[in-house]
């Protein structure tokens, strides 16, 4: 009897030992967290394109632009996942025929409520170093990323409940992983969604073949006609013998804007804190902001209507109108905004000129269209 104790107890001792010797098995992947290594990482540095007569494209040193991260960028900027409801995206208010804007006034969210601003034209939006939306709220493009998701009266979600999304999507941890070489789903974050999709954005310059710009490059055959040379030259201000339309102090070369805000007279107030949407002011504080704009670009203007932050104006012939008058005073009016005295077929010729801004070819481009046609 006590033999056989004795025999048993070694038995336990030595399958005690044996299994002490066994490595512990590897623990069970956490929910959610599923590993992405088995997919190659290998991203292909990706160059933007630029007229001849544009400077190089600023890339922030922290999101370098590469295809993989552009591919991600562009279907997220086309999905409605990043909306509470599934029906909206990005591209819903930026849309490519309309040089990226929605042809409203302003822009309705997925509630069905309207804001208060016209959606600003993403044309050559990389080269805004000066703040971005009509008041330069946010300093760059991953940040501006950030802010419609999330804005009640835009896609009124939640950037947790997009995250879970997309680290659940058939297709997204794969683009992710190409993109950022994450190792596993839940690393997808808000951060590099946004940089993606500023990746994308960054991408969207000008093709080079408006009118205007294979003129200056010296396309041969290329020629303004009449009417748009002197609306080239009042636009400028280069003949002492037309009216200075003074267009171009705020709409410069190349981009036809100067990253900058300005008072160009639109509102009637009695003094600077009666401005109905203080723009600019409301972000720095400083009360001689109140009532600035950022000065958008003319390019593709043809394409945009209608006008100024909130889209009071439907024509640009009704721009023109609004500039020749001078506009309404305020203190902070800018002194460049005064009667100007054209002529109804001066301003035509100002029109067509900035007709020559028009550019298809970029609003057709196949690899600024929706990926998921």
């Amino acid at each position: 009897m006590r033999a056989g104790r004795i025999l048993l107890l070694s038995a336990l001792a030595l399958l005690l030992g044996a299994t002490s010797c066994k490595q512990d098995p590897p623990p069970a992947p956490q929910p959610g967290c599923e590993s992405l290594t088995e997919i190659p990482y290998d991203p292909k540095p990706k160059e933007v394109v630029v007229p001849p007569n544009f400077p190089p494209m600023p890339i922030p040193p922290d999101n370098p632009l590469t295809e993989e991260g552009v591919v991600l960028g562009r279907y997220l900027f086309y999905d409605p996942i990043l909306s509470s409801d599934s029906t909206m995206s990005c591209a819903s208010c930026h849309m490519p025929e309309f040089s990226f804007t929605d042809g409203q006034a302003v822009s309705e969210g997925v509630t069905g409520e309207v804001g208060t601003r016209s959606s600003m034209s993403l044309l050559n939006v990389g080269y805004f170093l000066n703040g971005l939306f009509w008041d330069g709220r946010s300093p760059d493009l991953e940040d501006q990323a950030l802010q419609p998701v999330e804005n009640p009266i835009e896609l009124h979600e939640q950037w947790p409940n997009v995250e879970a999304k997309l680290r659940r999507h058939a297709l997204y941890p794969e683009l992710f992983r190409k993109a950022f070489g994450i190792e596993h789903t839940c690393e997808i974050t808000k951060e590099l969604a946004a940089k993606a999709i500023a990746q994308f954005e960054r991408t969207l310059v000008s093709s080079g073949q408006s009118k205007y710009d294979r003129r200056v490059n010296g396309e041969p055959g290329v020629f303004f006609t009449e009417s748009e040379l002197r609306g080239f030259d009042m636009f400028f201000d280069i003949s002492p013998e037309m009216p200075d339309a003074e267009c171009g102090h705020c709409h410069n070369v190349p981009f036809f804007t100067t990253n900058d805000y300005f008072n160009n007279g639109i509102e009637e107030v009695t003094d600077l804190n009666d401005f109905p949407d203080k723009g600019r002011g409301e972000v720095t504080g400083n009360i001689f902001d109140n009532g600035k704009f950022r000065a958008p670009t003319l390019r593709n203007i043809t394409l945009t209507a209608p006008y100024m932050h909130d889209g009071r104006f439907q024509t640009l012939e009704e721009v023109l109108d609004h500039y020749n008058s001078g506009g309404h005073y305020a203190d902070n009016r800018d002194p460049l905004i005064r009667p100007l005295g054209l002529t109804e077929e001066q301003k035509q010729d100002i029109i067509n000129f900035l007709k020559t801004l028009e550019d298809i070819p970029f609003t057709e481009n196949p690899e600024f269209q929706n990926p998921w046609h």
